[in-house]
């Protein structure tokens, strides 16, 4: 009897998983578990996931265990810190190894090492990215640190990814006697908001797969790619932009699997400035991904990159910008819209981030901060890279973008709609 343990991180789906195929093939015994992360303050003096982001996520893993669940198998839900919790199991379960995904980020890879400093075998796969790092035509030191640059290398030698991998129709049972697991309810659905642009509360917008699923091949289905490039800038739309950010940030679909919904789009209805746009952003977000395994904790410090350290933090200026009293309209909505839904543009983050670290000089990582407590698709790879762009200590070879708040309101909202919508939180 083998049991083996896949720990399910930011990969929330049984489709185009093979850190969970690799867990189940050979096993008689196996544990699907997700670690809920404890509950913490950041340092800036609030509460390092808010209740946006824990409805979501709460509708995702039950998704995932109805999953589960038609596979022959369960989701276990463990509560605290995930290195003391899997070593409890891997000892209750007498488990052989415990399988996932890689995440580079600091905190992530320190998981990894303290469970295997315990003396726990921890198998890792690399899955999260639309293209197979030994697929890429540079190693992993080598990845061009600027995206245009990156992005030409990977087109001009015709990279495309792997197709994605169906999920397994059947799973290995559970062991017997396994402890049950508390499941963590959504919160209250009053935290739905009729102005959002992403209504999660509703069940069209739930996480989990079968959602996101739903999600995409509507939008492919209203030909809504081919508008993508002249909308995605737009601040307030359900159908600007694509939202599979949210679902991609779980890993409740892989970016294969959207890049294979695209590719089929195209082969149908004709390739456009859209789908190319959205076939751009995916190469933005393994870049992201890239430059982390390339770069690692240096991408966390207050300097990023550069050797200059930012200015002194002012906190007050801070909790205007982070409540919306900033006096300026436009942030203000825009920090309202974030603070009432969980969920922000992506022209308007680049406009509140510019804002805060250009015009009110505090320091990146509390926005950055702010952004993973609030946003529904928070993903820590993009987090970081977009504001380290925004402020100037990432990679962008122009040193940093500020944003002129008001041009930004005459391109954007020129008739108020925006700022009228969210004049009040």
């Amino acid at each position: 009897m083998s049991t083996v343990i896949h720990w399910f991180r930011n990969d929330l789906r049984l489709a185009d998983n093979p850190a969970l195929v690799h867990a189940a093939r050979g096993a008689s015994r196996l544990v699907p578990v997700f670690c809920h992360p404890p509950v913490e303050a950041t340092r800036w003096g609030f509460e390092r996931i808010g209740p946006h982001r824990r409805h979501f996520l709460a509708t995702a893993l039950a998704d995932l265990d109805t999953q589960l669940r038609a596979a022959g198998s369960a989701l276990v839900e463990l509560h605290g810190d995930p290195v003391g919790h899997l070593a409890d199991l891997v000892r209750q379960t007498s488990a052989i190894r415990i399988v996932c995904e890689v995440i580079s980020a600091p905190e992530e890879e320190a998981q990894i090492a303290a469970l295997r400093a315990a003396g726990i075998t921890v198998e890792t796969h690399w899955q999260s990215t639309l293209l197979a790092p030994a697929t890429l035509p540079f190693d992993a030191a080598a990845v061009p640190d600027v995206f245009t640059a990156f992005r030409q290398k990977i087109e001009s030698a015709d990279i495309q990814p792997p197709a994605p991998i169906p999920a397994p129709r059947h799973l290995p049972p559970l062991p017997e006697n396994l402890p049950a697991s508390p499941r963590q309810p959504a919160d209250a659905p009053s935290l739905a908001d009729p102005r959002s642009a992403f209504p999660y509360a509703q069940p069209a917008f739930h996480g989990g797969a079968s959602v996101g699923r739903a999600h995409v091949a509507q939008y492919l289905a209203r030909g809504l790619p081919h508008s993508y490039k002249t909308t995605r800038n737009r601040l307030a739309g359900i159908d600007d932009s694509s939202k599979f950010s949210p679902w991609l940030a779980l890993g409740a679909l892989s970016a294969r699997q959207i890049h294979a919904g695209l590719k089929d789009f195209e082969a149908r209805r004709g390739a456009s400035n859209g789908t190319y746009w959205l076939w751009f952003e995916l190469l933005w977000r393994d870049h992201f991904r890239l430059l982390h395994r390339k770069h690692g904790r240096r991408l966390y410090r207050a300097s990023g990159l550069t050797s200059s350290a930012p200015p002194p933090h002012d906190a007050a200026a801070f909790a205007r910008w982070q409540t919306g009293h900033t006096g300026h309209p436009l942030i203000d909505a825009g920090m309202r819209e974030l603070a009432a839904t969980g969920y922000l543009s992506n022209r308007m983050r680049q406009i509140v981030a510019s804002y805060l670290t250009h015009d009110l000089s505090c320091d990146w990582r509390a926005g950055a901060a702010w952004f993973e407590a609030q946003l529904v698709d928070f993903d820590v790879c993009s987090n970081q890279g977009n504001w380290l762009y925004i402020a100037g200590r990432g990679t962008d070879p122009r040193g940093g973008r500020r944003f002129n708040p008001d041009k930004q309101a005459a391109e954007h909202d020129p008739d108020g709609a925006y700022q009228a919508r969210w004049s009040t939180p």
